[in-house]
């Protein structure tokens, strides 16, 4: 069995009088004194690097119950281990809807492991929001009405890497490293779609890697050997670290593009080494905590003043906790929203209703706008340069709409 993780809701708040219980039908997971929120995280595996987030998320629940809760309902958060395993999310998420019996899910992490529960949870009509991937499938509306993105899409970063290759290095050779599943592939396919028929001509090798596999020096060695001086690298951090490592073992400099979820000096440059880091490039939407600039930001001053009282166990040189911090603005604002009708039909209403949101912990000028048709909430980004201590911005803010531009 994995770890469980339980933030249950304390001790009952004195409800205001006359409410009642969430009017309309169809509101499992939720009295007149709690609502029940599920997740799946990799405590453990592969991915346990990402196991912050689910433990900042834990956090972030603590404090909206310790100032009422919301609307005067305490959150019960139920967070699972998966292991980043689809067999163990599928599982998971069965015992949430089904036993737990949650109001909706939040913020499951992973790509795959997202990708094994899609299809179920639209079937159950059960609200699936604010997925912890990128991958462009999160926003079918039509298809999957009841599940909902948070961050960029991987195919719009990966054509912001195709273009920045055409614009700045238009006669290079290119080497692809890459997951081989949906995650992966999504990026790729952005990159395919900025260079066009110049990605034939420009790539020169592609190698992938399994989840399950150790190591990945066998594909930067055959990356290495095409001759590449540009590497487009699609990996999460465990394989992103061994790839540096390798790559410096080896002594291959190519100009490293490296995709934004593995791009952190936490759980990335550090592991991999950051002199050996330096240079690499990326995009991000969220404040730095370890950038000088932010240093008397009132966001990441009060991030700081939560992670203290809240999680003082947590790395505040980790942006994974800033993304914890920053995206439980969202599930608060769409429950507040809601008030006493939180149908699961009304929380998705409430959902695809942002109007330039400001979330919490994201860089300057960004917003989150959805609609019925737009489940992308988080849509603008801004390229980074690594410098061997933090991650340097540079260029303007590029949204989705101009990213091909």
């Amino acid at each position: 069995m994995g770890k469980t993780y339980t933030l249950t809701s304390g001790a009952t708040v004195a409800f205001l009088a006359g409410i009642g219980v969430a009017v309309a039908g169809n509101a499992p997971g939720v009295t007149d004194t709690e609502i029940k929120i599920g997740n799946t995280n990799p405590y453990s595996g592969p991915a346990s690097v990402y196991s912050t987030i689910g433990k900042s998320i834990s956090a972030c629940f603590a404090e909206v119950n310790d100032t009422g809760g919301i609307n005067g309902r305490k959150i019960n958060f139920i967070t699972y281990d998966d292991g980043y395993s689809p067999p163990k999310t599928k599982e998971q998420i069965r015992k949430l809807v089904e036993k737990d019996k949650v109001a909706l899910t939040f913020q499951t992490l992973g790509t795959p492991t997202n990708s094994a529960i899609h299809r179920y949870m639209n079937k159950k009509k059960v609200p699936h929001l604010f997925v912890a991937t990128g991958a462009t499938k999160w926003g079918q509306p039509d298809k999957f009405p009841w599940t909902m993105g948070f961050q960029p899409n991987y195919q719009t970063i990966g054509r912001i890497f195709g273009n920045y290759i055409l614009q700045n290095h238009p006669k290079s050779k290119v080497a692809v490293l890459f997951q081989n599943d949906d995650y992966g592939k999504d990026y790729v396919i952005g990159v395919k779609d900025a260079m066009g028929d110049q990605y034939a001509k420009m790539v020169v090798k592609e190698e992938s890697y399994e989840v399950t596999d150790p190591t990945v020096a066998s594909q930067i060695i055959s990356l290495k050997n095409s001759g590449a001086d540009v590497l487009v690298n699609i990996s999460i951090p465990k394989f992103a670290a061994q790839a540096i490592k390798k790559m410096d073992a080896i002594g291959w400099k190519p100009v490293h593009l490296l995709n934004d979820v593995a791009a952190t000096i936490k759980a990335t440059y550090t592991p991999a080494g950051l002199d050996k880091s330096k240079g690499i490039l990326s995009v991000t939407y969220l404040k730095d905590p370890n950038d000088p600039e932010w240093a008397n930001d009132p966001e990441i001053k009060a991030w700081r003043a939560f992670m203290t009282k809240y999680y003082p166990k947590g790395d505040r040189a980790n942006a994974f906790n800033v993304y914890g911090w920053a995206v439980c603005s969202l599930m608060i604002d769409v429950l507040e929203r809601a008030g006493d009708n939180l149908s699961r039909d009304n929380i998705m209403k409430m959902a695809a209703s942002f109007k330039k949101f400001r979330v919490r912990g994201t860089l300057p000028g960004i917003v989150a706008n959805t609609g019925p048709a737009d489940f992308y909430p988080v849509e603008q980004m801004q390229m980074v340069r690594f410098d061997g201590k933090g991650n340097v911005r540079f260029g303007p803010i590029i949204s989705a709409e101009t990213s091909s531009e």
